[in-house]
């Protein structure tokens, strides 16, 4: 029998499939990418953050937190201390409460004397050196010579009252070498710093500093010296208007309380400090009673 032709009869060859699987390299996966995609959402809303607090007002600010704020029994269960180990209040938290009544808080607790802010920081303090600050850049603007002379002013709020420093540089100073002498340009600073506390309430305490160098030669006379350059002033002082009854006392404390702790023979140590107390007249102590003298007269004309 004759063989089969070839190309008809014969079967097709067989289709053999390869799978191949593809396995993500390294064995971090893709979890980095959510991680990261957090990160970047919380930077956003960060940022945002910031750009609100900058961009609006208080008032606007205030809005926005009372839009957000829990309901009235969210509050009062969420309220400090409310889920501690007492379940009380701490000392200086305000009342959890959204109306105006309730966010007093212990405020001479937490805010201090010499803080910023309105009247509900309790910045009337600041509201004082603001206003001290006002008017003597309107006097010190008056002229160029106290313009120039503006730069060694300095107000400063403490807890007693206000400070003004008149600091001498290397181009100014308000004595004359080794001197009580008060130079011109001196005078003038203290016509103008005089101008403004007229206007002021409150007692005054002037005191004046040095440099430890030796004023005059073989003598270390700084205490002296100091304490006569504080009179020097408030002589001047009266001399344009302030009455007696205003000073407190006047100081001189030498090398003591150098402004340049680490060179006290820098000259911006010598200076002349004005405190300017916040009280008023009725903070003064009170005269004696009347019927005290009264019960004493007889004693003195039997």
């Amino acid at each position: 029998m004759a063989p089969p032709k070839k190309g008809k009869q014969e079967l097709p060859a067989p289709i053999i499939v390869k799978k191949i699987t593809i396995v993500a390299g390294g064995h971090h996966g893709g979890a980095w990418k959510v991680a990261y995609a957090d990160f970047v959402t919380a930077m956003m809303a960060f940022f945002l953050l910031m750009w609100l607090l900058g961009a609006t007002t208080e008032k606007q600010r205030k809005g926005i937190a009372d839009y957000f704020t829990p309901t009235l029994v969210k509050m009062r269960e969420n309220s400090a201390g409310s889920n501690g180990l007492l379940k009380g209040s701490s000392l200086t938290d305000a009342d959890n409460y959204p109306h105006r009544a309730g966010q007093t808080g212990n405020r001479q607790m937490t805010i201090p004397r010499d803080a910023t802010g309105g009247p509900k920081e309790g910045g009337s303090a600041v509201k004082k050196v603001g206003t001290v600050q006002q008017k003597l850049q309107t006097r010190m603007s008056a002229t160029e010579r106290l313009k120039r002379l503006a730069r060694i002013l300095k107000v400063t709020a403490t807890p007693d009252g206000i400070r003004i420093d008149m600091v001498d540089d290397a181009d100014f100073s308000m004595f004359q070498l080794g001197t009580t002498v008060l130079t011109p340009d001196a005078v003038d600073l203290l016509h103008a710093i005089a101008g403004v506390l007229r206007t002021e309430e409150g007692d005054l305490i002037i005191r004046g500093h040095t440099d430890s160098l030796q004023w005059r030669s073989g003598a270390t006379n700084n205490w002296s010296l100091s304490a006569g350059r504080a009179e020097a002033t408030r002589q001047a002082l009266m001399h344009d208007g302030i009455t007696d009854e205003r000073f407190r006392r006047i100081e001189g404390v030498a090398d003591r309380e150098p402004l340049v702790a680490d060179n006290p023979a820098d000259a911006r140590n010598r200076r002349m400090s004005i405190m300017l107390n916040y009280n008023s007249p009725s903070d003064k102590a009170p005269a004696a009673p009347k019927h005290v003298a009264a019960r004493a007269a007889p004693a003195r004309n039997p």
